[in-house]
Parts: structure tokens; sequence; C-alpha cells
């Protein structure tokens, strides 16, 4: 049952990485207007660098595809890691009014990787 829940999980947290990769790479959803004006900035800073948004999205989009198939979950995880460090980090210290849904993924990322750990054991030997 534990383990139904957690593939449940992984398929939402998947779709989740690759909506919001697609959202980036095309632009189909709607920038908020009311956004604090911090987040602008870093948005605008993130802007600036031009391969770094696609680079982002497409961590997003491969991670969140192999982070689906329960095979390649691992491996998914690990691709997603520095995307969520970035997340995490973002919302500590420029938008810390809404760290809770941050927080949210961060716990089923850690779910992941805990039910994956016989997975990593050949990389820290």
């Amino acid at each position: 049952m534990k383990n139904k829940i957690l593939n449940i999980l992984s398929v939402v947290y998947g779709l989740l990485f690759i909506n919001g990769g697609l959202a980036k790479l095309l632009k189909y959803m709607p920038t908020p207007t009311d956004l604090p004006e911090a987040v602008v900035k870093d948005n605008a800073a993130l802007a600036e660098i031009v391969w770094l948004m696609p680079l982002i999205s497409c961590a997003e989009i491969l991670g969140g595809l192999l982070i689906i198939i329960p095979k390649t979950r691992a491996l998914g995880a690990l691709i997603v890691f520095p995307v969520m460090v970035g997340v995490l980090l973002h919302h500590i210290f420029v938008d810390p009014k809404n760290i809770v849904m941050a927080l949210i993924i961060w716990i089923l990322l850690i779910a992941i990787i805990i039910n994956n750990k016989e997975k990593y054991l050949p990389i820290i030997k």
C-alpha cells in the first residue's frame, strides 16, 4: 500500500515538473501580475542569462519524465535535486511567504530518494 501511494505521488510530482518545464519553454502560462518586487527582480536576473532558463526547463522535463517511470525514478530525483535546491533557496531568501508548497515538494523528493536509497549505494562506495 505504501509503495502504491508513493507511485501515485511520484506520477503527480513528475507531472508537476514536466508542466513547470514546458511552461518555462513554451510560455503558455501567464506570469502573475501581483508578484512581490523581489521576485520580479530575481526573474529578470534569471532572464538575463539566456541559456539558464532553457537548461532549468530541460532538467525539469527530463527529471519529471524519469520520476514517473519507477525504474528510472532514482535518476530523475538526482536530476531534479539541484532545481529543488534553487527553489528552496528562492523561497527562503526572496519569497518566504510562499515556502509551504516548496517544502511539500521537498518532502516528496526526500521520500522518493529514501525509497530508492539502495540504487544510490554504488555511487557512494
